[in-house]
């Protein structure tokens, strides 16, 4: 095939040299993707970071793509042996790349907390589903490539080098998306020089290795992952509308048993996920368009608490928030009782988020039998893992990072309260105290 380019502003030009690739791109299940947002709530907060998983899927291909010419150019195996690379699995590896994310829903992991689905579960069903125009066009290869294509996405595909190219502590995927969401958000934060790491990338036995003279490099890497956790992905507001967005479901979880024909009506795409009984068609019905249409539906529902929340969500009024420690998690119930007395139900106005438990990892060493470690490889052979070499790396690795927040409506801060809850002004005033530059703090007695 004549070669294809998709023009990108953060790889230049996307090349999509196979004709398999190419079908992929054009099948319905990976257009769905142009219709869903790659940082979900976080476009709420930054206003330019509107781009889709779709875009973050190319990326991902294109980094992967030219690993595989390097590798194929330095470290081919029939020169290198058990430490080169087979372009054989070429074909495998850009397939997995490109559908490692046609899995992800709308506001995917807030959704999946609520309706118990699983992204990484819905890739595979996708790829090996005979129902797809994905797997039809895999199955042009071979009758077993489909298969072979999502163990890689399980982490079970036998070769270490395929599977840590899409998934370990420094693959394409995370080095696409910390480069884009960093465009996109117009922050500096996960910058770092792509260059230099895909000219020190090396396959090996045990999988991908780096040289040891690109360390810092790799070290740049590290920090603008933990700087993108902490400025960008764990923002505060963003996390409030994560909670608005929570909250917000589960109301309409909770009425769907005793209201079934108001959301036949208003909402029919979303029925087959209140009843719980959703399957493959369903899912790929499924998009950010979806959603905002039954919000707009909603905020003109009868129901108090699901019109109010689909009005906030819609018109960007998050939940403001406190943080909290051991000592002052004690004092949560109180300032609940104070949300109920004000008129909001704590179950759908208050709640509590911790960034540890975000769908996010940091680069922990120690945890060798949960994450594939970062390897460096001196010219002589031998291996070091990199926090073992590198102070810098060692001082934030290994220790979670982040906090626990307590969320509530921005009417609780006396500062800004309306006039409609002057009522209520004792009350508001007692739960301001309790709370002093974004903390919850013990109040003197």
């Amino acid at each position: 095939m004549i070669e294809k380019v998709f023009r990108d502003p953060i790889h230049h030009d996307i090349k999509v040299e196979h004709p398999i690739i190419l079908e992929l791109i054009n099948a319905k299940e990976f257009q769905r993707l142009r219709r869903i947002k790659q940082l979900g709530t976080t476009s709420l907060t930054f206003h330019t970071a509107e781009h889709s998983r779709f875009g973050h899927s190319l990326g991902v291909y294109e980094i992967t793509r030219r690993i595989c010419n390097y590798f194929k150019r330095n470290y081919d195996v029939a020169e290198f042996g058990e430490n080169g690379w087979d372009d054989s699995e070429r074909l495998i590896t850009l397939c997995a790349a490109l559908l490692h994310d046609v899995g992800h829903g709308p506001y995917s992991h807030t959704f999946e907390s609520i309706f118990k689905t699983n992204h990484e579960q819905l890739t595979v069903d996708i790829i090996t589903s005979s129902d797809t125009e994905i797997n039809k066009i895999l199955r042009q290869v071979s009758d077993d490539f489909p298969e072979k294509v999502a163990s890689v996405i399980a982490k079970t595909y036998p070769n270490k080098q395929v599977v840590q190219l899409i998934s370990s502590q420094i693959d394409a995927d995370r080095m696409d998306y910390l480069l884009r969401d960093a465009y996109f958000t117009g922050t500096e934060y996960g910058t770092f020089d792509l260059t230099r790491i895909l000219r020190v990338i090396r396959p090996h036995k045990s999988g991908i290795v780096f040289k040891v003279s690109g360390m810092h490099a790799v070290e740049d890497y590290i920090v603008s992952r933990y700087q993108m956790y902490m400025q960008i992905y764990f923002h505060p507001v963003s996390r409030g509308m994560e909670m608005v967005l929570d909250r917000l479901l589960q109301r309409a979880q909770d009425l769907y048993q005793d209201n079934k024909h108001y959301f036949v009506k208003a909402s029919p795409l979303l029925v087959p996920f209140l009843s719980h009984e959703f399957n493959l068609e369903d899912y790929l019905a499924l998009d950010d368009g979806v959603l905002t249409t039954a919000f707009h539906l909603w905020s003109q529902s009868d129901d108090a608490i699901l019109n109010d929340l689909s009005k906030r969500f819609l018109n960007r009024v998050p939940f403001k928030s406190a943080t909290f420690s051991k000592e002052t998690f004690i004092l949560l119930p109180e300032l609940q009782e104070l949300v109920e007395k004000v008129g909001f139900d704590e179950r759908y106005y208050t709640a509590i988020n911790s960034s540890f438990d975000l769908p996010y990892d940091f680069y922990k060493p120690e945890k060798s039998q949960n994450k594939t470690q970062i390897e460096l490889i001196y010219p002589d052979g031998e291996l070091i893992e990199l926090a073992s070499a590198s102070e810098l790396v060692r001082a934030i690795a290994g220790e979670s990072k982040g906090d626990q927040r307590f969320y509530f409506p921005n009417e609780m801060l006396a500062s800004n309260s309306l006039d409609n809850y002057t009522l209520f002004e004792d009350s508001i005033n007692l739960f301001s105290s309790s709370i002093k530059n974004g903390e919850i703090i013990k109040k003197d007695v």
